[in-house]
């Protein structure tokens, strides 16, 4: 697939970058969760993407609301989910802020599949009769196939998280998968020519449904972005300050607070 060269401007925040437990994981005690080092703390994976005035955050996990107060969010046009899984949903409760002060609902990206859990979990949300204050979500239905969000091209990227598809976008020359173990050709044609790829490597050992670090990293080989930044990152990986000095030259450990413009 051959993209028109358009001058875009993005900032790309990440807002976290651990798996489903965040690093530190509760009670363990091994030398990453228990590191000083701040590029060590991994709140659950999401990235927010500004761009021609307008905010957009991709997975709203159970880190939400602390993600949105650490990088003073005052405004969100939209949230792309990836999939259902909690740490991508569990903290979408936390939008009420923002249909309080924006004074609408919060427009949600998602499949059909993914709109099925938001309606399940936050049944309150939907309910005829609502309590006051509960988060107010416009959900809109995509595919895989190109859209806008006011004005914003937006390519989807399907993945496979085990037997579950998941959703990549691609947004100007910055792309953005997490949660996958499997891309097949037509889909990998959709990312070439990126940037700045973003990818998952969750550890070392074999994983059912995420990418290995080699994995990722023969990935990257293929695919040929300028820059490539590792993400949804377990404790297992190791250190960052040693899995860093391994990477090849263009590749590096996304951390949390990262902030790229390109």
């Amino acid at each position: 697939m051959i993209f028109a060269k358009i001058i875009i401007i993005l900032k790309i925040t990440f807002l976290g970058t651990g798996t489903s437990q965040g690093v530190p994981i509760i009670a363990c005690e091994c030398s990453v969760c228990s590191s000083v080092n701040p590029k060590d703390k991994r709140l659950r994976s999401s990235v927010m993407i500004e761009i021609n005035g307008k905010t957009i955050v991709i997975d709203a996990g159970p880190d939400f609301r602390y993600q949105m107060l650490r990088n003073n969010v005052k405004r969100i046009d939209a949230v792309l989910l990836t999939h259902g899984h909690k740490d991508h949903t569990g903290g979408l409760d936390d939008v009420r802020a923002f249909n309080y002060f924006m004074k609408k609902p919060v427009d949600i990206y998602s499949t059909i599949e993914v709109q099925k859990v938001i309606r399940n979990d936050y049944l309150y949300a939907f309910a005829l009769e609502r309590y006051p204050g509960v988060p107010e979500f416009e959900l809109h239905t995509i595919t895989n196939k190109k859209f806008e969000i006011e004005g914003i091209q937006i390519l989807p990227i399907k993945a496979m998280h085990y037997q579950m598809p998941v959703f990549g976008y691609r947004i100007g020359d910055f792309t953005y998968i997490t949660d996958a173990n499997y891309i097949d050709d037509k889909e990998l044609k959709k990312i070439s020519g990126s940037e700045v790829l973003v990818i998952n490597a969750l550890r070392r050992k074999q994983h059912i449904s995420h990418f290995t670090l080699d994995q990722a990293l023969e990935l990257i080989r293929i695919l040929k972005p300028k820059t490539a930044y590792l993400t949804h990152i377990s404790h297992q990986l190791g250190l960052f300050n040693e899995v860093e000095q391994e990477l090849p030259a263009n590749v590096h450990l996304a951390y949390d607070g990262l902030t790229l413009q390109l």
